[in-house]
């Protein structure tokens, strides 16, 4: 995991970093806004004011929204425009995002007010920076956008803090918006033309679901090698489908990669090592594979990667306002599509890691011939061992062969066909951060049977890097010497993967994966 050792984020507008997002978002870090941000913050401000006295006819300034846009609003309503959008829009339901998630949100969206295309006051970027550093989070429920124009109801939900409505956290304390203000010693603000809707209009809540997801996803695909290469080791498999000639001739990055860090952490195995002269020569798929398929995981994932750090610098809003040319312009930067397609194939790439996870714990509990015991139970029949734990990672990866189908391809029209193809993003994003969930339990099932298959081979020593993973694993689980609830070990390694303890522990010794 890698933090920005920098005491603040500072936002301009074009530049933000995954890594950065995560770290406001999770780890509290604080943010501002650089000064030649504010230059155009109120340039793009002054051009809403001229163009809303000339009497111009702007989108949401002086119109209606969506199917509403030829409806003239007059210039006495403007302000009551922007409230009533806000408040009409708030139309979530479900359970709210966690802290993290909305933290995520709210630093992208002040990001984009700050890049200067959005016409807001300076006033509203600062209460908006003021509620992260302060520890004042929206309560945002998860369910209501389609993804286009935008999030809009998501972000209404922020938006309504803003005013002072609605439910928000203090730290972790969930209160009625207005009391979290005066907490924080804040006060709300009255939304002036174009504000309330260059607050609702823009992708940054499905976008920092997305971002906080990718990270998690890119340190379980470093941990799926670990693991793997636990199972391998302790399967008895051979490393021969890691040599670099063999996937030299597929030059696919994520499979050179992968290749290398197994090859880097079964170096020096004495467990490798007993077993050459064995006869032989070829293993199930899901070991000989896992430079493939691993690898095509990782390449995904830097798909993904290349697509969210686009979002995470756009501008997303509509209508855009450009200064510099005292002019505005109505586009679909709002439509979700690039997000929801990179989530799409994260979540369906993340599915295949659980799933060849799954095949290899099956395979270290019915590996007889190999010299483990039945379901790795030291004495089969009076104990099951771990033949639950199999049963456990089988029901996480069908699960998420429901969850991996692609939002992406459906499209339900809304406002009265104005919006008539949206892009379902927010859902790809909820639904890749289930799909992680699972896969971390898939993994952890391995794992929890990967100890227990290394304990067989005892007193043989592990390779370099997957001994530092053993140890770090053991740490936190006891040896299986009795049948107990394979759950509490289940959980206490989900822990481990969280914290990154046993990656980087890996990384000390063999160097990075």
């Amino acid at each position: 995991m890698t933090i920005s050792l920098k005491s603040e984020v500072a936002i301009d507008g074009r530049h933000l970093g995954l890594e950065d997002v995560e770290a406001v978002a999770v780890f509290n870090r604080p943010a501002r806004v650089v000064d030649e941000a504010w230059s155009a913050v109120e340039a793009a401000q002054r051009t809403v004011e001229r163009q809303f006295e000339r009497g111009a006819v702007i989108y949401g300034v002086t119109t209606g929204f969506g199917r509403l846009a030829n409806v003239a609003v007059p210039p006495s309503q403007a302000r009551v425009l922007q409230l009533n959008l806000v408040r009409s829009h708030a139309a979530g339901t479900g359970p709210p995002f966690a802290i993290p998630q909305v933290r995520a949100a709210q630093l992208l969206r002040v990001s984009t007010l700050a890049a200067g295309h959005s016409g807001v006051r300076r006033v509203v970027v600062e209460l908006a920076l003021a509620l992260l550093n302060s520890g004042v989070t929206p309560c945002v429920p998860s369910q209501g956008s389609v993804g286009a124009s935008g999030d809009l109801a998501p972000l209404a939900h922020m938006t309504l803090t803003l005013l002072g409505e609605g439910d928000a956290y203090f730290g972790e304390q969930r209160m009625p918006a207005r009391e979290a203000l005066s907490r924080a010693g804040l006060e709300p603000i009255i939304l002036h033309p174009k504000e309330g809707l260059s607050l609702v209009n823009g992708t940054e809540v499905m976008t920092g679901v997305a971002v906080l997801a990718l990270l998690r996803a890119e340190r379980l695909i470093a941990a799926a090698d670990v693991i793997g290469a636990m199972s391998l080791e302790s399967f008895l498999g051979t490393d021969a489908a890691f040599d670099d000639r063999i996937n030299r001739l597929r030059p696919h990055p994520g499979q050179a990669r992968v290749a290398e860090n197994l090859r880097k952490m079964l170096a020096q195995s004495e467990i490798m090592r007993s077993h050459r002269d064995c006869g032989r020569v070829q293993d199930p798929y899901s070991f000989r594979c896992i430079p493939v398929v691993h690898g095509a995981v990782r390449d995904a994932a830097a798909y993904a990667r290349r697509v969210f750090e686009i979002e995470a610098i756009s501008v997303t809003d509509n209508p855009l306002v450009f200064p510099e040319d005292d002019a505005f312009l109505t586009g679909g930067n709002f439509h979700g599509q690039p997000v929801a397609l990179a989530c799409d194939v994260l979540k369906t790439a993340m599915a295949e890691l659980a799933s060849i996870s799954e095949r290899r714990l099956y395979l270290l509990l019915n590996a007889q011939e190999r010299g483990l015991p039945l379901f790795l139970a030291p004495q089969s029949g009076v104990q099951s061992g771990l033949m639950l734990a199999q049963y456990t990672a089988a029901a996480l990866v069908s699960e998420n062969k429901g969850l991996a189908w692609p939002n992406s391809v459906d499209s339900i029209p809304t406002s009265a066909g104005q919006e008539d193809h949206v892009s379902m993003g927010m859902t790809s994003a909820r639904n890749l951060d289930r799909v992680l969930d699972n896969v971390e339990g898939a993994l952890c099932c391995e794992l929890l049977g990967a100890l227990a298959a290394t304990d067989c081979r005892r007193p043989l020593r592990c390779g370099a890097g997957t001994q530092a993973a053993y140890e770090t694993g053991r740490a936190v689980v006891r040896p299986l010497v009795e049948d107990r609830p394979p759950s509490l070990d289940i959980e206490a390694l989900r822990a481990l993967l969280r914290s990154g303890d046993m990656v980087r522990a890996v990384e000390a010794t063999v160097g990075a994966l």
